[in-house]
């Protein structure tokens, strides 16, 4: 099966081989699209290093960070150009791991996007920083109260299937961050896509560090209320 692989980066120098080595380990044929934000550790040679080593791999170097939900969005229509039906996306911090790719694909067949759930499988973020939990369940129950959505919609480890899915329905997510993720899994849900979730646990980073702040929290509830006006008001 011909399908792409989404990896955004940022100073991610020591995880790019790893998770290069885990992904062909299991998908031989898999290609994988890394965009990076301009990195000053060296991620963007390691990045190199692996286009010389093999054909399916491809690079975007932007001259500064521009969000993730920008790299996301760039990824996607990159992937579109390129006749790509199936487009995958995940970060490259090690906590997205490879092995679940194969279920993702077992249930695309019904579905139009599959996310990855966090909140599935008790205990699935132990051992991650008081922070990134704090940020990650707060944002998961707002999503709850003010959007009435039960899905684990602030996660970037999903499939989609785009045969069935609108890129235009994605485009209209306008937020270039974290808060992307939601905003577009959102429009999604109220346009009807079938959406299918599968149980995942994610390990805390090993190498580098996490590029989520309180301050993405705040841009984040900002972008809720947004939301939960265009529901009441009928816009979404």
């Amino acid at each position: 099966m011909r399908f792409l692989i989404i990896i955004p980066t940022l100073n991610e120098k020591g995880n790019i081989e790893i998770i290069y080595n885990k992904i062909f380990k299991i998908f031989k044929n898999a290609n994988i699209l890394f965009i990076d934000d301009n990195s000053k550790d060296g991620s963007k040679d390691e990045i190199i290093k692996l286009k010389k080593k093999n054909k399916r791999v491809s690079f975007i170097f932007r001259k500064r960070k521009l969000g993730i939900g920008s790299a996301h969005k760039l990824g996607i229509n990159i992937g579109i150009r390129r006749k790509y039906r199936f487009i995958l996306t995940m970060d490259c911090d090690g906590t997205h791991d490879p092995k679940y790719i194969v279920n993702m694909f077992k249930a695309i067949n019904k579905n139009d996007l599959v996310l990855t759930n966090r909140f599935l499988n008790k205990n699935s973020i132990k051992g991650w920083e008081f922070k990134r939990i704090f940020i990650t369940k707060v944002r998961h129950y707002l999503v709850k109260i003010f959007l009435g959505s039960e899905l684990d919609s602030s996660g970037g480890f999903r499939l989609y299937d785009f045969k069935k899915v609108d890129y235009l329905d994605i485009k209209k997510a306008k937020d270039n961050g974290y808060s992307f993720f939601i905003e577009s899994t959102i429009l999604l849900e109220n346009r009807g896509y079938k959406i299918y979730e599968i149980p995942i646990n994610l390990p805390a980073r090993v190498l580098g560090s996490s590029k989520m702040r309180f301050v993405d929290l705040f841009y984040g509830f900002l972008t809720l209320i947004k939301f939960f006006y265009k529901r009441l008001t009928n816009k979404i």
